[in-house]
C-alpha cells in the first residue's frame, strides 16, 4: 500500500529473528479513520507483529511509527497512542470495576472518567462485583470500555472477539465503527473470525510465515479476484498458469484467479465471488507451492 494519504500507523521493513521463527521485511500502513484486518494462520506472525508494535520486544531492524513518532523518539507519547484488547482479560484477580477506573485515571492523563461510567452503565456491568466472576462477554465489554475511554489513536485487537455470543459481537462491531468516526483513530484487527472483517474492515493484510503476502483495500480485493471451479482435466496448459492456489475437491478443482483473467475460460467452468477466507487460503497455498 504505497502512497496512502493520511497515514497514522506505519512500519517499514522491520525484522525480528526468534529461535525458530523470523518476521521478514514487514510493511504495514493504516490510514487515519480506517480498520485494517490482519489475518493469517496460527503461527504466521500476527501476534509477534503486534508485540513489536506494542514494544513488548524490539525489532532487530526497520522502523515502527505512530503518527510519525517512534518509541525511541518519545516512549510516553508512543505508548499513550496505543490501546490494546487481547483474547484474555488482563485485570488482576480480585479487582472490581471501580478499582479499574481508579487505576486508569492514575496511569493515563487522557482517561475520561465520565465516558467510562457511561459505558459501564450502557454495558450493564456491576461495579462492585469481582471481575474474576464476570462472564467472557462481560470481561470483553469491560476491556473495550477502558480503551474507548482513552484518547488512543491506534486500537489493536488480537482475537478480542473470540468466544462472544452473536449479540455481544454485533454490538461491539458497531462500537468499533463509531470509534473511528472522527477520522483521527485507526484499528488493527487481528482475528480468525473473518466474518467480522467482512463486515467492518476497510483494508486486509495477509501474513504467512513471517512475511506480508497481500495488503489491499478489502472491496478492491474482493473485486479483483474470483473463485473458479471445474474439471482440472479440461484446463489447457495456458489456463493453468492463471490459477492461484489450486485445491482438489470432490467435484474437481477450486482455485483463485484474477477477475480480468476470467475471459480466458469457457462455459465449462463455474465462477463465484470469493470471500476473504477463500482469498487468504488460496493465496497462502500458492505462496507455499
Amino acid at each position: 500500500m504505497k502512497g496512502v494519504e493520511n497515514e497514522y500507523f506505519g512500519s517499514k521493513k522491520f525484522n525480528k529473528t526468534y529461535k525458530d521463527f523470523q518476521l521478514k521485511d514487514v510493511n504495514l500502513t493504516i490510514p487515519k479513520g480506517y480498520i485494517m484486518g490482519f489475518v493469517g494462520q496460527n503461527g504466521a506472525g500476527k501476534t509477534s507483529t503486534i508485540n513489536l508494535i506494542n514494544h513488548i520486544c524490539k525489532c532487530d531492524s526497520g522502523s515502527i511509527k505512530i503518527d510519525g513518532i517512534s518509541y525511541a523518539d518519545d516512549p510516553v507519547r508512543y505508548k499513550e497512542s496505543i490501546a490494546y484488547v487481547g483474547d484474555e482479560c488482563y485485570f488482576t484477580k480480585g479487582l472490581k470495576v471501580k478499582n479499574v477506573k481508579q487505576t486508569l485515571k492514575e496511569f493515563y492523563p487522557t482517561f475520561d472518567s465520565e465516558k467510562f461510567d457511561s459505558l459501564i452503565e450502557k454495558y450493564n456491568l456491576p461495579i462492585n462485583k469481582n471481575i474474576i466472576n464476570f462472564s467472557r462477554g462481560m470481561k470483553v465489554k469491560l476491556m473495550f470500555a477502558t480503551v474507548f475511554s482513552r484518547d488512543a489513536k491506534l486500537l489493536i485487537l488480537d482475537e478480542a472477539t473470540n468466544g462472544l455470543d452473536p449479540v455481544v459481537r454485533e454490538e461491539l462491531m458497531g462500537e468499533l465503527q463509531k470509534y473511528i468516526e472522527n477520522g483521527e483513530r485507526s484499528i488493527l484487527f487481528s482475528t480468525h473470525m473473518l466474518s467480522d472483517l467482512e463486515e467492518i474492515a476497510d483494508y486486509i493484510t495477509f501474513i504467512d510465515n513471517g512475511r506480508i503476502i497481500l495488503q489491499k483495500p478489502k472491496d478492491e480485493m474482493l473485486e479483483e479476484y474470483m473463485i473458479i471451479k471445474g474439471d482440472y482435466g479440461n484446463l489447457t496448459e495456458q489456463q493453468k498458469k492463471y490459477l492461484i492456489g489450486v485445491g482438489n475437491k470432490n467435484y474437481g478443482f477450486e482455485a483463485l484467479i484474477e477477475s480480468n483473467n476470467a475471459q480466458n475460460f469457457d462455459g465449462q467452468f463455474v465462477f463465484e465471488k470469493p470471500n476473504v477466507s477463500q482469498i487468504m487460503l488460496h493465496t497462502i497455498k500458492e505462496g507455499r507451492m
